[in-house]
């Protein structure tokens, strides 16, 4: 019950790291992603609980590799 505040937190933080993603809005994605990466490593979460959202994060890196605005225009 306890965990429940911290996985609304992590489920909130990844809705607003794909609503981001989906709209192109790549600074405010990023941000989220890393907001996500530190609240990951700050919450005190059941083991269990940490890889399930650590495997969500690890998805979420793979497919931001190489995401910046640079990226974008550099390839028009």
């Amino acid at each position: 019950m306890f965990e429940l505040k911290e996985k609304a937190m992590l489920n909130e933080k990844i809705a607003e790291l794909e609503m981001n993603l989906s709209n192109n809005y790549k600074d405010l994605a990023i941000s989220a992603y890393k907001e996500f990466a530190q609240l990951l490593e700050t919450l005190e979460l059941k083991e269990k609980t940490y890889k399930k959202y650590k495997k969500i994060f690890d998805e979420y890196s793979e497919k931001m590799e190489g995401y910046s605005h640079r990226d974008f225009y550099h390839s028009k």
